[in-house]
């Protein structure tokens, strides 16, 4: 029995691709660096930690409930487990059920207001998965998901909000968004023939290249922005000037008559920025460690 539990697990990670949390937790524990201008307790780090785990388990596994019937007339997605047969939907409810759970207590742990404010998010991450259904812009809803990340940390350690955090998170959507418009782009016949909402969809690749685009402009000057208010110095430019320079070559990649090297840049690439931004704001936060930190705008 110990090991089946343990099989069907083992088959949830590997559906959700767990290993790729990674792209939202750097930005959340960017966000709480900058709420406390330091390192948070190990209290702290462990909580937001078991947050962010329990809020990216239950959003992915929840959308592979949601797209089980799709995914199973998709040639790209139809050996996923649960199209597959591989595991049961009352397994995945349960494991959405309990990841929801460890996200709730998390928030309990962490602050009153994280806690309240848990039903609304749980509620962004889940509902996401029905967005394609009916707009174009479902891309920039799975943004606004995992924007949430740093947004929560702040919310978690300091029990308020700042404009500094909000752009933090709106930089994060963006980026989310730019690079779930290139990953879409390799669906684009199945999703008109489906009538899957979805902007490559509606206007092509090569619109959606150039919209992808335009949402990492923005989410650079949006961290440009929170440079400035949060006075962070050369390491956060550095950074951030080198995070531009690997989305620039996301988009060299990848051109409307050749997505074949699409996949390198959405994992890959991707990966290597969230890092990136963990490691040079990091160290900028704590090397500044202090500074600005009473200059905060609360909301």
């Amino acid at each position: 029995m110990a090991w089946g539990l343990a099989s069907k697990l083992h088959t949830t990670l590997e559906m959700i691709k767990f290993e790729h949390s990674i792209f939202a937790l750097p930005f959340a524990l960017v966000g709480a660096m900058l709420a406390v201008r330091g390192w948070p307790t190990g209290r702290q780090v462990f909580w937001l930690i078991v947050a962010m785990v329990g809020a990216r388990s239950a959003a992915m596994t929840f959308n592979r409930i949601a797209d089980r019937k799709i995914d199973a007339l998709n040639p790209r997605t139809r050996m996923r487990a649960l199209p597959a047969g591989r595991l049961s939907l009352r397994f995945a409810l349960g494991f959405t059920v309990l990841s929801c759970g460890l996200l709730a207590l998390a928030a309990w742990e962490l602050s009153p207001l994280a806690f309240k404010l848990s039903p609304l998010a749980i509620a962004v991450l889940l509902l996401y998965s029905y967005t394609k259904r009916f707009t174009m812009f479902s891309h920039l809803v799975l943004g606004i998901a995992d924007g949430l990340a740093p947004i929560a940390a702040w919310i978690a350690l300091r029990n308020n909000v700042s404009l500094s955090v909000l752009l933090l998170g709106a930089a994060v959507a963006f980026w989310v968004g730019g690079f779930d418009l290139i990953y879409a782009c390799q669906d684009i016949d199945f999703d008109r023939r489906m009538g899957i909402h979805s902007f490559p969809q509606r206007f092509g690749v090569a619109a959606a290249l150039y919209g992808s685009i335009g949402c990492h402009l923005a989410m650079v000057a949006l961290l440009i922005t929170v440079i400035r208010l949060e006075t962070l110095g050369w390491f956060a430019a550095v950074g951030l000037a080198l995070m531009a320079a690997l989305l620039a070559y996301e988009h060299w990649i990848v051109r409307p008559s050749d997505l074949s090297r699409l996949n390198a840049a959405f994992f890959n690439v991707n990966g290597y920025i969230s890092l990136l931004f963990f490691l040079t704001w990091g160290a900028d936060i704590l090397r500044n460690r202090g500074i600005g930190s009473s200059g905060h705008r609360v909301i």
